[in-house]
């Protein structure tokens, strides 16, 4: 097993259990005692932001407490990964796609916390990951739009946000040997805001964000990098029905929190987001907004977590890539 994937496999939970973060804690009726908030490593309008909003108000009613969802942006999603670590407190929790740090020991030469500081607590949904492109770009499949960035490299741009999802299009650009220039973004919806404007070529990430963009005719989704085909999109095919394999990877979000959180407590928690994610006023809505509803308990949430960790590590190595030490 390579260092990446032991790391990672420390970071979803897999290592040895941890001490309790606090004694009143450990009694799962006792929880939640009082505001519980969702750290989210991407601004406003993101799609987990999206997902964290619609079912935070669910859960409030359900817990008696106030559910409070706060962006924190930027640093990689390194500054809500400390905010959350750094409280030590089963009370505030991380609320993030797995793209956001899964390629963190891709990404910096020494992983910027400890692999055991986080345990997996529910997965929630698979957000719908889109390839983007400019409406009036002329291009209507991912072959079309490989044709056109080979036949004139090095001039047109892409951006993508989260970490996984901007080492899988770099790594689908080396794969067919075509050559485009990256943007930066520290804010998703500025990225869409460009994408319409043509002033960006490509985006990959979460389709909730392109929709209005989508729907105002700006912007087109030629293909999904989730490995099914969604019912909410129809016609709009997988990377891999594309012909294109080296752009698959599932949008996973769940919730994660700090060692040593009582399993008893993480199981309450994921049986309730399962009881809202599946009402169908919620369902509804998240279908509509681009996310596949997958509620799972702790051990399923680890599970799909080190199924993405081995995918992004196979990114790696097509990238040249090595992980931290």
């Amino acid at each position: 097993m390579t260092k990446l994937r032991s790391s990672l496999l420390a970071v979803l939970g897999l290592a040895a259990l941890a001490l309790p973060v606090a004694s009143a804690s450990a009694q799962t009726s006792a929880w939640p005692s009082r505001t519980v908030r969702f750290v989210i490593p991407l601004g406003p309008g993101s799609g987990v932001d999206i997902t964290a909003r619609l079912i935070g108000d669910k859960l409030s009613a359900k817990w008696g407490q106030p559910v409070v969802i706060e962006n924190k942006p930027g640093g990689d999603a390194i500054v809500a990964i400390n905010t959350v670590i750094g409280a030590a407190d089963d009370h505030i929790l991380l609320f993030a796609p797995a793209s956001t740090f899964t390629a963190h020991p891709l990404l910096h030469e020494k992983l910027p916390y400890k692999p055991d500081d986080m345990v997996p607590i529910a997965r929630v949904t698979n957000t719908l990951i889109a390839l983007g492109v400019p409406a009036e770009l002329g291009v209507s499949t991912v072959k079309e739009l490989a044709a056109k960035i080979k036949a004139q490299p090095g001039k047109l741009n892409y951006a993508s946000v989260t970490g996984a999802n901007d080492l899988l299009f770099a790594a689908f650009l080396k794969t067919e040997n075509l050559d485009m220039a990256k943007v930066p973004y520290k804010n998703p919806v500025e990225a869409i805001n460009d994408l319409a404007e043509n002033r960006i070529q490509s985006f990959v990430g979460a389709y909730a964000i392109m929709r209005p963009r989508v729907q105002a005719g700006k912007v087109k989704v030629i293909a999904l990098t989730n490995a099914e085909p969604a019912d909410s999109l129809k016609g709009i095919p997988t990377a891999t029905q594309a012909g294109f394999k080296s752009l698959q990877l599932d949008g996973l979000v769940g919730l994660l929190g700090p060692k040593g959180m009582p399993l008893s407590v993480r199981q309450k928690i994921a049986a309730d987001i399962k009881a809202v994610v599946t009402d169908p006023e919620i369902n509804a809505k998240l279908d509509a907004t681009g996310h596949v509803v997958n509620p799972g308990t702790p051990d399923e949430f680890a599970a799909a977590l080190k199924d993405q960790s081995e995918k992004v590590a196979d990114i790696g190595k097509v990238l040249g890539i090595k992980a931290a030490q």
